[in-house]
């Protein structure tokens, strides 16, 4: 077996884009949380992912961000944008848009909206990757997209060179068990999970980092983590990985009914980087609300029990 070199590896975060308080991007805050994450011992940053609402952000508003994120990380880790987007040409576009600003990867997900075959997601994957020259990483996340990407169409890409590696946040572990072993004969490729509760498993199963969007509240913690997976000690990575279950229960904090799973979840994200004073605002994209008084004391207390400051 050749030993693997994984381009990606380590913590990644999708990084939150934080909003002033009339909706507007707060760039002082987004210099603040890339300073946070580098703090934590992040080894990259994932621009306009979904943490970072980027399906909810005009295209001028997500080159804005682009441009921050790259000015405030200055070099020191690589910045993997999300050119997300319904169809082949729009991706293109936004994937063009961000290595002009910048980027040093880029991450596409299958097609959505339009009804779409495998067929015409595997030539998706490689026409982006043939019109923009930089590294692409697919980002599987069924939930948002309708599609599947399964060990069979991601391979054969990866080993044809058109994928750098994979995001993997379908939840489907037997499925991402069977595209790490796969993996293991591509030693560039890089299989990342974005599952944020059961990374020691993954790890254990072969992934070669994490894409956590809790990783914006607790990156020192997601980095000890990886550190102790990476180094065999299994009984520290359990242990960290379970304060961090613990930690996830921020995004409960929603009165139930009254918000949905992705504003319940960035609504929880935004309102303890707001507590832990990295953030002015928690500010949600419409139609999404921030989460109020009541649900910040909620938000609160699990900072507190998870042992993280805040101002």
């Amino acid at each position: 077996m050749t030993a693997r070199t994984p381009r990606y590896s380590g913590v990644i975060p999708p990084v939150v884009t934080p909003l002033t308080a009339d909706g507007e991007l707060d760039r002082p805050s987004l210099e603040r949380v890339v300073e946070h994450l580098l703090d934590g011992g992040v080894t990259g940053l994932f621009a306009l992912g979904s943490s970072g609402e980027t399906a909810y952000l005009t295209p001028g508003q997500q080159d804005e961000v682009i441009k921050v994120i790259v000015s405030a990380a200055a070099g020191q880790v690589p910045v993997i944008v999300g050119a997300i987007e319904t169809t082949t040409n729009r991706a293109i576009e936004r994937a063009r848009s961000a290595a002009t600003l910048g980027a040093d990867a880029v991450v596409v997900t299958a097609p959505f909206y339009t009804r779409t075959s495998d067929q015409e997601i595997d030539r998706h994957f490689r026409d982006v990757a043939a019109a923009v020259e930089l590294p692409l990483l697919a980002y599987d996340v069924p939930v948002c997209v309708h599609s599947k990407l399964t060990p069979e169409l991601l391979l054969p890409l990866a080993a044809d060179g058109v994928l750098a590696g994979v995001k993997d946040s379908s939840g489907d572990d037997g499925s991402f068990r069977r595209l790490a072993i796969g993996a293991r004969e591509l030693p560039d490729f890089s299989v990342l999970t974005g599952h944020e509760l059961v990374v020691d498993a993954m790890m254990l199963g072969g992934a070669d980092g994490s894409v956590p969007g809790l990783g914006n509240v607790d990156p020192h913690g997601y980095v000890r983590l990886h550190h102790a997976a990476v180094t065999g000690d299994w009984a520290a990575a359990k242990a960290e990985q379970d304060r961090l279950v613990a930690l996830f229960d921020i995004i409960r904090a929603a009165r139930p009914g009254t918000a949905s799973a992705t504003a319940a979840g960035l609504g929880a994200f935004k309102t303890a980087l707001m507590l832990r004073g990295v953030i002015t605002t928690n500010v949600m994209s419409p139609p999404m609300r921030p989460l109020d008084a009541a649900e910040t004391a909620a938000v609160a207390d699990c900072l507190d029990r998870a042992g993280l400051s805040r101002v």
